[in-house]
């Protein structure tokens, strides 16, 4: 009876949803998301907390002890963090502390300057996304940006869509629909999110026919598997993964050669998209898709947030007469890229004109190309900053590591490079992990051997001080 009572008394002293809303700190969130949706979330938490005052004694009895005024704060304080985690949920910036260059769930290839300002410019306003400034009739999207793939990769013509997938697929319903696609057992990749390229070929309308084994495949084993309804001879490069030992692949000359002989047309996906020759900074040297168009490929097909450094698009670069079949396919509506992306694509493929150029102002290469003396410079000033702010309260050390390309490139390439390891008393490495995780700005890090590591190689140095003031936070 005298928990009733408590129960009673605790849900008579919530105070009316109108004096909730004319309180101070709540009148100030609706400046930000409207009066509606405040609405809408105090009384969820209203209903939550008589739920609570029903379901649990111990909270019931602990509230009714509480006057009118109070149990308003602590509505209040609830409201404040249900809207803190609905916008933990949204898209917002975070800083990469794993050393995995491009990162596919921190959204792979962060944007040069250049195409972040172009981006803001054609979005501000209006633009000639498909206007043709020379005529005043309508125009091509596809214009903005197939001058450039062209000049760079040498291909006849290009088209870009929403990502690489989409490339394929609708390169290959459109020119092999309902007729047989042949392709390596061993290039039978699984991308991202386990999309798989024998689903992507089946689902483009086309019959998959597989040739060779798992890790040898011949030129004779195309030529056997060519009949009258073949289509395309499709290689894939495997980006993501290695196959090494006992192995053979077919090089794209022999297809090319075998599919002029047979009338049956060449298609490589390239996937990881490479426009810079990466030997140059030291790196293994990776398939560039100039050299697969001077290789006589008929169509090549790539990404653009990978080792290219772009947004997430994919590439579709050719034979000017194959191209412009894709572009008539009803589907080409439905993949096709928004002016952003486009916007983006144009400024990073200008940065190629001048490679020295996308070296230096294109993040991903410039990330790649870093070496160890830059990087160690780069970690002791992040080490000289975090002990002048925190003293002896964290533990921190410069330590060696390895980093990593990521976004299924360069899958067995370990990068040499330099972290500042994290460590705090009474506060284990998993509790920090989660705490930088929360943060307004989160911090996405790794532990080695119980210490927090911030990989120096994807962050920059103007992120220093935010890192900085986070762990002030965190320490107190």
């Amino acid at each position: 009876m005298e928990k009733d009572l408590e129960r009673l008394k605790a849900l008579r002293t919530i105070a009316p949803m109108n004096e909730i809303l004319d309180h101070a700190e709540v009148a100030a969130l609706a400046e930000g998301i409207g009066k509606a949706v405040l609405g809408e979330t105090i009384t969820q938490v209203i209903d939550d907390y008589r739920k609570q005052l029903l379901g649990d004694k111990s909270f019931a009895a602990s509230m009714s002890h509480l006057s009118r005024q109070e149990i308003t704060l602590h509505l209040v304080q609830e409201l404040k963090d249900k809207l803190d985690a609905q916008d933990s949920t949204c898209l917002k910036k975070l800083i990469n502390a794993t050393g995995i260059v491009l990162h596919t769930n921190l959204g792979r290839a962060p944007l040069p300057d250049s195409a972040i300002r172009l981006i803001q410019e054609v979005n501000e306003g209006y633009s000639n996304l498909e206007f043709d400034l020379e005529t005043g009739n309508r125009g091509s999207r596809h214009t903005h940006i197939e001058p450039l793939i062209t000049r760079l990769t040498g291909a006849e013509s290009a088209m870009v869509v929403n990502n690489n997938a989409a490339a394929v697929f609708i390169s290959l319903n459109t020119l092999a629909k309902q007729r047989d696609v042949i392709i390596s057992r061993g290039q039978q990749v699984e991308i991202g999110g386990s999309f798989r390229i024998p689903d992507i070929i089946a689902s483009s309308g086309c019959t998959m026919i597989e040739v060779g084994t798992t890790n040898k495949t011949k030129p004779d084993d195309y030529a056997k598997a060519i009949t009258e309804n073949t289509a395309v001879l499709l290689k894939v490069h495997t980006s993501n993964y290695k196959i090494s030992g006992f192995t053979e692949e077919v090089p794209l000359q022999d297809l090319v050669e075998l599919g002029k002989i047979k009338n049956v047309l060449v298609m490589e996906d390239l996937g990881s998209g490479c426009l810079y020759d990466l030997s140059k900074i030291g790196l293994p040297h990776e398939p560039t898709v100039q050299e697969v168009i001077a290789g006589g490929a008929d169509l090549v097909t790539f990404s653009g947030d990978k080792l290219l450094g772009g947004p997430q698009i994919g590439v579709i670069a050719g034979k000017k007469a194959l191209i412009d079949k894709i572009k008539k396919n009803p589907f080409a509506r439905i993949v096709r890229c928004d002016k952003s992306s486009i916007a983006a694509l144009t400024a990073v493929l200008k940065l190629y004109m001048n490679p020295e150029k996308a070296l230096a102002q294109i993040p991903a290469l410039n990330m790649l190309a870093l070496k160890e003396a830059d990087l160690l410079l780069r970690a002791e000033e992040l080490e000289r900053q975090l002990q002048a702010a925190l003293g002896e309260r964290c533990q921190v050390e410069i330590v060696d590591v390895h980093d990593e390309a990521g976004g299924g490139s360069l899958p067995d390439v370990l990068l040499k490079g330099k972290a500042v390891s994290l460590t705090i008393d009474g506060l284990s490495a998993n509790r920090l992990q989660e705490l930088l995780r929360q943060e307004p700005i989160p911090i996405i890090c790794r532990i080695v051997k119980d210490k927090v590591l911030l990989n120096v190689r994807t962050m920059s140095e103007k992120e220093f001080p935010l890192i900085t003031q986070t762990m002030q936070n965190i320490v107190g």
